[in-house]
């Protein structure tokens, strides 16, 4: 194999090495007051907490799990029926799971770091602010693609050195290093998920409470220092928004690459990489789309307190996508050759780059989209505005048709994406598209973890009692991170409908099936219990919030009712109280939607067979899109829709203002939008990738052995139709005189 791939993991390396100066500059910025470090302190000691508390229980699955593909992996199958897989899966397994808690905590401890410094900076100017948010974030996404394409890169030159060296790209032994290779995805998407469903089921109960009893209740401001839940909300940003998204695009990013790794792996071309090409493409793709970020990121910058913080992220967005497009081209040119081939569908080096084009023109679209759909100022969340003018019910209504009318467009926008890439390159093209898409993951990460770190520096201006002109311009940076967060988890969503369109294809390929055939009852029956999954996943997670958020709600009471002194600031809030109760309530009630993601495609594949599986992946990959964009994007709007009431709105002719009767509706919209866009909502696009992954790995082990019917008929009814044509007709006719006596 060429040098070249080599430069796949140094590509991590850089990525990393920036992760490492910039946490460095964040942590070198002034902390601010000793009252501002404390509270500082609190939250950084509640998510560290959090997270031990978390890989705790995920060490009692990912051990077990681990040996379980160890004793799969050690079975060879047959020399009729080999299996292509090896022991090294369960080292593969726990690499990867390790990588992508790894990733959770280098953004939770930057986002504990930039939280305080972004609030001191504020006190200077938003252009100050912005600079240490916006580090903090990128040294998240910097992060979190630097130890993907390290670990994918080093991971895959292992690999083929071990099982595959000097072989050709078709070989078996290729076979045997792409299937361990999945193992890494297996673990990242499996600890991406818990860490994910666990990390929203924390956030959310404790906002949910806060905002109940503090705001609604007492009559308080969001993060006031009196109100026993606002330490362990402030957490909640980190461990949720922050770590476990963290995780989540970690596996993102590793399942889109692999996708397209296994479908290349069937490509038989030759070329100047050893007929390697195909399979290194999607991971050099992913190395100059980190560089681009890396480069674009440099770009986000603001003059004024006028300036628009929005366009200023846009830019740097759009300058990552342009030097992805650029040096996508010159890549794709100089790497594959003219044609290529995959499973009888032939396609060009062009069609290749067009496919990449569309991927990130999808990408685009969709953050352009659901911008629309949870900025602030735009038709939609004017319109939930309008409705809580009437009450919380109409407000209730107005955020679920947003909601539900905010999965058009990208669901259009996602069928003209798969349509055209197909044409353009076949279901390499789909894959393809996908890697494109993701390429600038990590501009994208700084982008989104962002908005958290802007969260928790104005609930420590708020807690601390700063100036109001420094909680104004932590809120102007907050109500574009509840726009950017919301972009994020539509972007996550497309690229999740387009990997797991690729490893679909993949499954097929390795089980054996031709086509998943709807007419079949077992088929039809996979099919609807596939769209099924994600409507209970997404009602274990909805339930989990409100069981802990009711804890909260009392423990609050509690607490306001049996500690005199809170409200007149004369006595402290027990707030590792309401901390240890988001944490015990989430480590307990992330199990269950997460194993039934684990455990359906093991259970179906190997009692009903591969084609069954077939049709329980398309129901849950259409359903989970679907939901995912439903629920995020409702509860962005219906975010946006509350913080509008900050600087006053206009409903029939009469400005109302918080506190006032409307904005209670739009506080009571808000939290029932919490748990749509940050626990269940996120978690779609982990469910729907695992699934499949969990399918693909397994696929070895359920495939369907047929005899090619084409093959049987050159081989033996076509010799026996020659012969019979060279008997004598006199022949042919005694010998049937004879048959019919």
């Amino acid at each position: 194999m060429n040098n070249i791939v080599y430069l796949v993991p140094a590509f991590g390396i850089v990525g990393l090495l920036y992760t490492a100066w910039r946490f460095s500059w964040v942590s070198n910025q002034p902390a601010g007051n000793a009252e501002m470090q404390k509270l500082s302190g609190y939250i950084a000691d509640g998510a560290i907490a959090f997270l031990k508390a978390e890989w705790k229980v995920l060490a009692y699955f990912a051990i077990p799990t681990a040996l379980l593909l160890f004793w799969l992996g050690s079975d060879t199958g047959t020399p009729e029926h080999p299996i292509h897989s090896s022991p090294l899966i369960a080292i593969s397994f726990l690499i990867g799971a390790l990588l992508s808690a790894t990733a959770g905590y280098i953004g939770m401890r930057i986002a504990t770091k930039a939280n305080v410094r972004t609030a001191e900076a504020a006190r200077t100017s938003l252009s100050k602010a912005l600079d240490v948010s916006f580090t903090g974030g990128s040294v998240m996404g910097m992060g979190v693609a630097g130890l993907a394409i390290l670990g994918l890169g080093g991971l895959f030159i292992a690999f083929y050195n071990i099982f595959a060296q000097g072989q050709a790209l078709t070989s078996d032994e290729m076979k045997t290093a792409i299937e361990v290779l999945a193992g890494f995805s297996l673990g990242a998407e499996s600890i991406a998920l818990f860490a994910r469903v666990g990390g929203g089921i924390y956030t959310k109960a404790a906002d949910v409470g806060a905002d109940l009893v503090g705001k609604v209740e007492a009559g308080i401001p969001e993060d006031d220092v009196r109100n026993p839940a606002t330490i362990a909300d402030n957490v909640g940003d980190n461990v949720g928004d922050v770590a476990g998204m963290g995780a989540d695009l970690f596996g993102s990013y590793v399942a889109t690459i692999l996708a397209t790794m296994v479908l290349g792996q069937e490509i038989e071309v030759t070329d100047n990489y050893e007929g390697f090409s195909p399979v290194l493409l999607p991971m050099l793709i992913a190395g100059v789309g980190l560089l681009a970020s890396l480069v674009s990121t440099f770009f986000v910058k603001i003059k004024s307190e006028t300036s628009s913080v929005q366009n200023a992220l846009n830019l740097g967005n759009w300058i990552s996508i342009i030097i992805t497009f650029i040096t996508s081209y010159f890549l794709v040119k100089n790497i594959l050759p003219e044609t290529l081939n995959l499973r009888g569908f032939e396609f060009t080096s062009n069609g290749v780059f067009l496919a990449i084009v569309v991927g990130l023109v999808v990408g685009a679209l969709m953050s352009m989209i659901t911008e629309y759909y949870t900025a602030m100022g735009k038709r939609p969340v004017l319109s939930i505005i309008e409705k809580s003018g009437t009450g919380h019910a109409t407000n209730i209504i107005g955020g679920l048709a947003v909601g539900m009318e905010s999965t058009v467009l990208p669901i259009l926008v996602l069928a003209g994406g798969i349509i055209l890439s197909y044409k353009f390159a076949g279901l390499y093209g789909v894959s393809i598209a996908a890697a494109g898409m993701m390429a600038t993951t990590a501009m994208q990460l700084a982008i989104d973890a962002f908005g958290p770190i802007a969260d928790n520096a104005g609930g420590i201006a708020e807690m601390s009692q700063l100036p109001p002109e420094v909680r104004e311009r932590t809120d102007n940076l907050d109500a574009v991170g509840n726009t950017t967060a919301a972009t994020g988890k539509g972007f996550a969503i497309a690229s999740a409908a387009l990997t797991s369109l690729a490893l679909f294809a993949a499954f097929v390929g390795i089980a054996g099936i031709k086509a998943i055939d709807i007419y079949k009852a077992d088929v039809l029956a996979g099919l609807f219990i596939g769209g099924m999954i994600p409507f209970i996943f997404s009602a274990l997670c909805i339930s989990a919030v409100g069981k802990a958020a009711m804890e909260m709600v009392n423990e609050v009471r509690r607490q306001f009712r049996e500690i005199p002194g809170i409200m007149e600031y004369k006595a402290e809030p027990e707030y590792e109280k309401c901390v240890a109760i988001s944490t015990e309530a989430s480590i307990k009630q992330m199990i269950l939607p997460g194993a039934i993601a684990l455990i359906t495609p093991v259970i179906i594949g190997f009692t009903m067979g591969p084609e069954v599986l077939g049709g329980l992946l398309a129901g849950v990959t259409v359903s989970g899109v679907l939901m995912g964009i439903f629920q995020s994007n409702a509860g962005g709007a219906w975010d946006n829709a509350k913080k509008s009431f900050e600087k006053g709105v206009l409903i029939d002719g009469v400005m109302y203002y918080k506190k006032s009767e409307p904005h209670k509706a739009s506080v009571t919209g808000d939290t029932v939008g919490d748990p749509f866009k940050d626990t269940s909502g996120p978690s779609m696009n982990i469910l729907i990738k695992l699934m499949s992954i969990v399918s693909l790995v397994i696929a070895p082990y359920i495939a369907v052995h047929t005899t090619d019917v084409g093959s049987t008929l050159e081989k033996q009814v076509v010799p026996i139709v020659k012969t019979i044509k060279n008997i004598p007709v006199g022949a042919k006719v005694t010998a049937v005189t004879k048959l019919v006596k």
